[in-house]
């Protein structure tokens, strides 16, 4: 089994429930962990998943703005799944850096993960 990971992926979006995070903005962080098996001798691009497709896929959905973190997750495990289906586990966080919580110092964050 090969685990390939994304990590501190960085994005300006336009996510959250509240009309001032879809007009304002905000930093969101994003990390995917997808496993699948592999060759014992892994030597081709062909034997393995594309971690720059895996990013592109993130990167596009991330430019839709969407209420939920928890709908973003899942698109995001559902488009990357369809790209190979040799993935057999899924996992993507997101990370809301500056929530709109008054008082709060810190971030708010979703993780969904997937078995195929």
């Amino acid at each position: 089994m090969v685990t390939i990971q994304l990590k501190n992926l960085l994005f300006f979006s336009h996510h959250g429930i509240h009309e001032e995070e879809k007009i304002l903005g905000n930093e969101f962080e994003v990390n995917a962990e997808l496993s699948f098996e592999a060759d014992d001798h892994i030597d081709s691009l062909e034997q393995t998943i594309n971690y720059a497709s895996v990013y592109d896929i993130i990167r596009q959905r991330m430019t839709i703005p969407t209420g939920l973190l928890e709908t973003v997750t899942q698109d995001i495990a559902r488009q990357v799944h369809a790209f190979d289906s040799r993935i057999l586990s899924i996992t993507v966080s997101i990370e809301k850096k500056n929530p709109p919580i008054p008082g709060m110092e810190g971030s708010v964050g979703v993780t969904f993960r997937k078995d195929f």
